[in-house]
């Protein structure tokens, strides 16, 4: 009996809690821990984007900026000097990573938002995708639209 119950709670362990937290890490003021209720408790906002195919989807979530403010990261005025030199590692589920400078993801330099979506076409994204992803609206390539996201850490780069 306990060993089945064991097996149970493993199963539902691996079933129920993958994937359903994202760490924020590295050079933050306070590490996050955001699980689904937390980013669907953050500002809301909505991009589209081309998939692969060069379809456009409409995405939503939360800009990575408001995750950025949240967690302490170096933003706005204080992104100058050795600050420019910082980047976000994007970890997911599968081992893939990406890279962006924090300037690029910073409303003082770019109109662009980049953010980390739970929703695609306004329902929850497909457990093959998600529950959370990166979608990054313009660019020609859909590669840095990274699936199944588990952390965003914040270095820096050093020579």
């Amino acid at each position: 009996m306990k060993i089945l119950f064991f097996v149970c709670g493993v199963c539902f362990f691996a079933l129920c809690g993958r994937g359903q937290t994202v760490l924020v890490t590295g050079e933050v003021q306070k590490q996050l821990t955001l699980s689904a209720a937390d980013i669907a408790a953050m500002p809301r906002t909505s991009v589209s984007a081309n998939d692969k195919q060069g379809v456009a989807h409409s995405y939503s979530g939360v800009a990575l900026s408001e995750i950025f403010r949240a967690a302490g990261v170096t933003t706005g005025g204080q992104l100058r000097g050795k600050n420019l030199a910082k980047y976000l590692l994007v970890s997911c589920a599968d081992g893939y990573q990406v890279v962006f400078s924090l300037a690029e993801l910073d409303g003082d330099f770019t109109d662009r938002v980049v953010i980390l979506a739970d929703q695609m076409e306004g329902k929850p994204l497909p457990d093959s995708v998600g529950p959370f992803r990166i979608v990054v609206p313009g660019e020609k390539r859909p590669a840095r639209n990274c699936f199944q996201v588990k952390g965003l850490s914040i270095k820096f780069a050093k020579e």
